[in-house]
Formats: C-alpha cells, sequence, structure tokens
C-alpha cells in the first residue's frame, strides 16, 4: 500500500508526458507499450531497484503479464 499520494500523481505526470508527446496510438498495445516503457524508465541506474520495486510491486506484475517475453520475471526482484 502506497501511503501518500506523490508517487502516485509523480507516475500519472509521466505517463501524461509521454502521451502527450506522443499524440496518438494506432492500437492498444501501442499504448501498452508505451506506459511500459516511461514505467520501465523511472529508475534507469537500477540503483534503488529493489526499494522501487517493492513500492510498484502491483504495476511490475500487471506489466510482467502483459509483456512476458520483455519484462524480467517479477520473482528476481
Amino acid at each position: 500500500m502506497i501511503c501518500s499520494t506523490n508517487p502516485i500523481e509523480s507516475l500519472n505526470a509521466r505517463y501524461r508526458r509521454a502521451v502527450k508527446a506522443r499524440g496518438h496510438f494506432p492500437t492498444e498495445q501501442a499504448a501498452l507499450k508505451c506506459l511500459y516503457l516511461v514505467t520501465r524508465s523511472l529508475d534507469p541506474t537500477g540503483a534503488d531497484r529493489i526499494r522501487w520495486a517493492v513500492r510498484w510491486k502491483p504495476a511490475l506484475n500487471a506489466f510482467a503479464i502483459n509483456f512476458s517475453d520483455r519484462f524480467p520475471a517479477a520473482e528476481s526482484y
């Protein structure tokens, strides 16, 4: 459970910025891929990967289901 709305608002702002920059999506799969890439880029260095993964475990699990061929197994977190 996330006790603050700040991380959620931060993620929503990143999603909005990415969608606005892209403009439109030809398919739903393209939109999901854009959001997936935004989520994966939140911690590009991997320095805080374990702490970050614990906070965003539900989102990571959802993306792992949708993008199983491109996403590491959830057990690695």
